[in-house]
């Protein structure tokens, strides 16, 4: 049953007219598509080429005039430094592995030892590759949340491993064992800072470390399991 017409009731709003795309609505979402497909692949070439370009210069340099190519022909061969890089390093890493070069290698170490600054540059710098390059149980293990720089606020670092020697001794927390937590910086996360925290106020995450990497180099706009957020992303 309809409703008497009141002349005091004001006439209802005209219903808004449906948006009609312009001319140029499918060239800008065409333009945005192009864009999100063009930038990582333009951005990983441009890294390698620059990369390549970088190592060409520092080898490169190294290399006697009868044994490079430009000296004989006008052109610039990119990439011919790292394949130099690459074969010398495998040859010196062969010489390294024998009973020849295990002596050299100790000699040359026992002369190190004896300088006091390049010591413990060399010291450093020989556990840092040991550990990235040749001790593979000791990645990260999981990504976790942690409470910095202060109480209710929370950011994303990595698990190493739990504190040993002296730092656990003198361990003065009564919550468990101290982790040795590295926090990155957001969007560089090769640089950050190295925490001890208590076990219990670590809030160990599902999500695999590269899927936190990606986290962070994002400033938070890549997340793991994007369709479905409400899930925690599964373990790599």
């Amino acid at each position: 049953m309809t409703k008497p017409f009141d002349p005091d009731q004001p006439a209802p709003a005209p219903a808004p007219a449906p948006r009609r795309n312009g001319p140029l609505s499918g060239l800008r979402s065409s333009f945005l598509t192009g864009i999100i497909v063009i930038a990582p692949i333009g951005l990983t070439i441009w890294f390698i080429w620059s990369f390549m370009g970088f190592v060409d210069g520092v080898v490169m340099p190294l290399v006697p005039a009868r044994f490079n190519p430009a000296t004989y022909f006008d052109i610039n061969l990119r990439g011919l430094g790292v394949v130099i890089f690459l074969i010398f390093t495998i040859v010196v890493g062969w010489i390294a592995k024998g009973l020849i070069g295990r002596s050299l290698l100790r000699f040359g170490e026992s002369l190190v030892h004896r300088m006091p600054v390049v010591r413990s540059i060399y010291s450093g710098v020989k556990q840092i590759a040991e550990t990235v390059f040749a001790e593979s149980d000791r990645n990260f293990e999981k990504a976790c949340m942690v409470e910095y720089p202060r109480k209710g606020i929370w950011a994303i670092g990595f698990i190493s491993t739990e504190a040993k020697g002296e730092l656990a001794l003198r361990n003065p927390s009564e919550r468990g064992p101290l982790m040795s937590v590295f926090l990155p910086t957001t969007p560089n996360p090769t640089s950050g800072f190295l925490l001890y925290v208590p076990r219990e106020d670590l809030i160990v995450l599902e999500m695999s470390v590269e899927d936190a990497a990606k986290l962070i180099i994002s400033a938070g706009l890549v997340y793991p399991n994007a369709k479905d957020p409400s899930r925690p992303a599964e373990a790599a």
